[in-house]
């Protein structure tokens, strides 16, 4: 008996079964929620504190 596997998987292969039209559509979807999902991720990270800004000097005179 020989064991009929088929070939291993390419990039190429890989590349050409989702983009046919029912992957497709999964392959987009997928990719909106996780461009959606870092963006919700990277907007709710906190900003580094920055340290306090002292007020400019003053270069004119008042007056």
């Amino acid at each position: 008996m020989t064991e009929n596997s088929p070939p291993p998987r390419t990039l190429k292969g890989l590349l050409r079964w989702a983009m046919t039209p029912p992957q497709a559509w999964g392959v987009y979807l997928l990719a909106v929620l996780l461009v959606w999902l870092v963006s919700f991720y990277a907007g709710s990270l906190k900003p580094k504190k920055t340290p306090e800004a002292s007020p400019p000097p003053v270069t004119a005179p008042k007056g």
